[in-house]
């Protein structure tokens, strides 16, 4: 059975390679911000912080503005949903903060574990990390 497959554009192809490239690029790696409300819960009970959204933002906002060897050293971050629409105390969203330090942001789209084909007992994540443009 042949499968037919239609290729994104060109322009769409240049930018996911372009993408790509940064988040690969040679000394960074990428920040897993993604942690969701129940599993900063947890964080926070260990340090005696209360488990609410600004506090949530307060330490989103933290690890987003720290000074320049964040920039350095992190080519992209993994975000939790309510992130995208949090901002930092002057009002600027979070996800600019990262983009005015030339950082990719992006969410996690998980849709489960999976068998991973071609093996014996190992599993993978379905989903996609998807540009919080």
């Amino acid at each position: 059975m042949t499968t037919y497959f239609n290729y994104p554009s060109k322009e769409l192809q240049e930018e996911l390679a372009r993408i790509a490239k940064q988040i690969v690029a040679p000394g960074k790696g990428i920040l897993a911000a993604d942690e969701s409300t129940a599993t900063c819960g947890k964080r926070f009970a260990d340090i005696g912080v209360e488990n609410n959204e600004d506090n949530r933002r307060q330490y989103r906002q933290l690890l987003f503005t720290a000074d320049q060897r964040l920039q350095e050293h992190v080519s992209g971050v993994i975000l939790f949903h309510e992130t995208l629409y949090q901002k930092g105390d002057d009002g600027t969203p979070l996800v600019k903060l990262l983009a005015n330090k030339g950082i990719l942001a992006g969410i996690k789209v998980d849709k489960g574990v999976v068998d991973l084909m071609g093996s014996e007992g190992e599993c993978t994540t379905q989903g996609k990390f998807v540009s919080a443009r």
